[in-house]
């Protein structure tokens, strides 16, 4: 083989395997930091990964916050009025934080069922609410304040 084709035959395979390296390592760290959302349904139904940081998000179940007095941990169940899961938090809360308030918590799923929250965020006034948890809501046929949506069927 010609030492010039040769000379260009090794540029170019480095030129592939350096793109392809770059191309492996954007992948991966957009992989990691991927953060889906799943309703308490989904999760209640095993759907979320264990393990795997996710968003969830729904209303905080009335009468379900229990706070530890000797430290942050926050014990609290979210609910899309189909189903509801446990979150536990360690640390301060939002001020808006309270029961029959839209959230959104991104944390993991543990081994014992229990959401492991990391970060809680709450709706930031009356009229707002988390699109994902509006959906969520929506699919079961709830409002808010947990009441039965009516569904009317428009035709255009």
């Amino acid at each position: 083989m010609n030492p010039k084709r040769k000379q260009r035959l090794i540029l170019v395979l480095f030129l592939v395997i350096g793109f392809s390296s770059v191309v492996a390592l954007v992948l991966s760290a957009l992989n990691e930091n991927i953060n889906l959302f799943y309703n308490p349904t989904q999760i209640a139904n095993g759907e979320a990964p264990e393990g795997a940081r996710i968003r969830a998000g729904g209303m905080v179940l009335e009468g379900s916050i229990k706070r530890d007095e000797s430290s942050l941990l926050v014990i609290f169940e979210v609910t899309d009025y189909n189903a509801s899961i446990p979150v536990a938090f360690t640390g301060i809360l939002p001020d808006l934080f309270r029961e029959g308030q839209g959230i959104v918590a991104m944390g993991r799923m543990d081994g014992d069922g229990i959401f492991q929250a990391d970060e809680v965020l709450a709706k930031h006034d009356e009229n707002y609410m988390p699109p994902e948890v509006t959906d969520a809501l929506e699919k079961a046929g709830k409002l808010p304040d947990g009441q039965d949506a009516i569904k009317t069927d428009a035709v255009k």
